[in-house]
C-alpha cells in the first residue's frame, strides 16, 4: 500500500516517490559511470591508432550525438521514458564491449557511434521520467534535490573510481571497458525496475495508436512549434547555453592547456580533477545552499556569468590561484546545471512530447559547443590562451546582457521569469522554482 503524501506545508514523499528516486539515483550512477574515461586516449594509441584517427572519431562522435538526439526524444516520447531508459541501458552495454571484442579503428568507432546513441537515448529520457514521476506523486517540489543529488553521486563516483583504473588495467588491459559494460548492465537493473507511470511513461504511441514516421513527424513539429511559440521556454534554453558551453569546453577542452600554461605538471592534473570533481558533485547536491531571494532565472544568470569571471580571473595569478578559481568554476557548474533543469523542465507545456523538447536543448547546447570547440582550437594554434578566456566571458555577459534585456522588455512576462525559491521543507529540499505561464501547475494555482 502506498503511503499518502504529506498535506502540511509541502508534499512527503511517497513509496513510489522514494522508489523513483532511488532507482534513478542507481541508474545515473552506473550508466555515466565509464571507467575508461581517464586511460581512452592512451588506450587507442596503444592498439596503433593515430592522432589523426583518435581525434577524427571524436568529432565523428559530436556530430553522431547531434543527429540521434532528435529521433531518439522522438522515440522516448512514442514508445515511454522507461522503455527508452532500458534501450539506452541496453546499446551502452553493448557499446563499452566493442573495443575488447576488437581493438582497432573499426571497433573504437563503432564504440563511440554506439556510446552516441546510447546517451541520446537517455538524455532527455531520464530527465523526463523522473519530472514526471514525482509530478503524477505530487512530490515534484523534490525534483531540483534529486536531479542534483544524482549528479552528485555520480561526480563521487568517479572520483572513487577513476584511480583504480591504472591499476586495474596492469591486471587485465581491456578492464576499464569489462567494468564500464558491467556497470552500464547494471544500469539496465535499475531501468526495469522502475515503476511505472500511469499515463506518463506509456508514450504518445499508445494514446493516439500512431505508429511509423507520420507519428514521429507530427511529435517533431509539435516540439518545434511548442519551442517557437513559447518565448519563454525558448529563452531559458538559450539560457543553457552559456552554462552548458562553458563548463564543457573548460573542463574537457581547455583543462590540461590551462594548467600546462601555469606550469602545473601533468603529474597534478589527476588531483586538480579530483578535487574540481568533489566542489561540483558537492554543489550539485546542495542546490538549496542559495539564498531563496532570487528566483532560479536570476540565479542561472549570476552562476553563469560567475562561470565567466573565474574563466577571465585565470589570466593573473599563479599555479594555487588557478586551482582555486577551477574548483570555484567546478562548484558553480554543480550548482547550475540542476537549477537549469529544472527550469527547463518547469517551461514545458503540458501534454507537449516533453523528452523531444529536452533532446532540442541539447541539440543547441552542443551545436554551440561544437562551434566554440573549433574555435578553441584556433585559439590554442596560435598561442592565444588568455584572449579565449577573455573573450570567452565577455560574450557569454554579452549573451547574458540580451537575455535580461528581453525579460526587461516585457518580451517575456515578469511572472514567466521564475519567483523567488521559497523556504526549504523540514527534509531540506527547496521549493519549486519557477512556474511560468503555461505549465500544468500555473493553471491550478496561482504564483506566489
Amino acid at each position: 500500500m502506498r503511503a499518502a503524501p504529506s498535506r502540511a506545508g509541502t508534499t512527503g514523499l511517497t513509496h513510489t516517490a522514494r522508489r523513483i528516486i532511488r532507482l534513478n539515483y542507481g541508474f545515473q550512477l552506473l550508466f555515466n559511470l565509464l571507467w575508461w574515461m581517464p586511460v581512452f586516449y592512451a588506450y587507442q594509441k596503444a592498439a596503433g591508432l593515430s592522432d589523426g584517427q583518435i581525434f577524427g572519431i571524436q568529432s565523428i562522435y559530436y556530430v553522431a550525438f547531434c543527429l540521434f538526439e532528435i529521433p531518439t526524444g522522438l522515440i522516448a516520447d512514442r514508445i515511454g521514458t522507461r522503455n527508452c531508459l532500458r534501450a539506452g541501458a541496453v546499446v551502452m552495454t553493448a557499446a563499452n564491449l566493442a573495443p575488447v571484442v576488437s581493438a582497432s579503428y573499426t571497433g573504437f568507432l563503432v564504440h563511440f557511434l554506439a556510446i552516441a546513441a546510447g546517451r541520446s537515448l537517455t538524455s532527455g529520457a531520464a530527465s523526463a521520467y523522473l519530472y514526471d514521476g514525482l509530478r503524477a506523486e505530487k512530490c515534484d517540489e523534490h525534483y531540483l534535490k534529486a536531479e542534483g543529488t544524482a549528479r552528485a553521486l555520480g561526480l563521487v563516483a568517479k572520483v572513487v573510481c577513476w584511480p583504480l583504473v591504472g591499476p586495474l588495467m596492469a591486471v587485465a588491459h581491456p578492464t576499464p571497458y569489462v567494468l564500464s559494460a558491467a556497470s552500464a548492465a547494471g544500469s539496465l537493473v535499475c531501468a526495469v525496475a522502475l515503476p511505472r507511470l500511469a499515463g506518463a511513461d506509456g508514450g504518445t504511441g499508445k494514446r493516439d495508436g500512431g505508429r511509423g514516421g507520420g507519428a514521429f513527424l507530427r511529435d517533431a513539429g509539435t516540439a518545434l512549434r511548442c519551442v517557437a511559440s513559447s518565448r519563454w521556454l525558448a529563452l531559458v534554453m538559450v539560457q543553457g547555453v552559456a552554462i552548458f558551453t562553458l563548463s564543457r569546453i573548460c573542463q574537457v577542452n581547455l583543462f590540461q592547456p590551462i594548467l600546462l600554461d601555469h606550469g602545473i605538471a601533468e603529474a597534478s592534473h589527476g588531483g586538480v580533477m579530483a578535487a574540481m570533481t568533489v566542489a561540483e558533485a558537492v554543489a550539485s547536491a546542495r542546490p538549496q545552499w542559495l539564498s531563496r531571494r532570487l528566483p532560479p532565472v536570476a540565479w542561472v544568470s549570476i552562476l553563469s556569468l560567475a562561470l565567466a569571471g573565474t574563466l577571465a580571473a585565470m589570466t593573473f595569478g599563479g599555479p594555487w590561484a588557478v586551482v582555486v578559481l577551477l574548483c570555484l568554476f567546478a562548484a558553480a557548474t554543480g550548482f547550475a546545471y540542476p537549477i537549469q533543469r529544472k527550469l527547463v523542465n518547469d517551461a514545458v507545456p503540458a501534454d507537449a512530447p516533453r523528452a523531444t523538447l529536452l533532446s532540442v536543448e541539447s541539440i543547441v547546447d552542443r551545436a554551440v559547443c561544437a562551434l566554440a570547440a573549433i574555435a578553441a582550437g584556433a585559439y590554442l594554434a596560435a598561442g592565444r590562451l588568455d584572449a579565449l578566456l577573455w573573450h570567452s566571458a565577455l560574450a557569454t555577459a554579452v549573451l547574458l546582457g540580451v537575455f535580461q534585456l528581453l525579460l526587461r522588455s516585457g518580451v517575456v512576462s515578469r511572472e514567466s521569469a521564475g519567483r523567488a525559491v521559497p523556504p526549504a521543507p523540514p527534509g531540506g529540499t527547496p521549493a519549486d522554482a519557477a512556474d511560468p505561464p503555461g505549465t500544468a501547475r500555473s493553471r491550478v494555482r496561482k504564483p506566489l
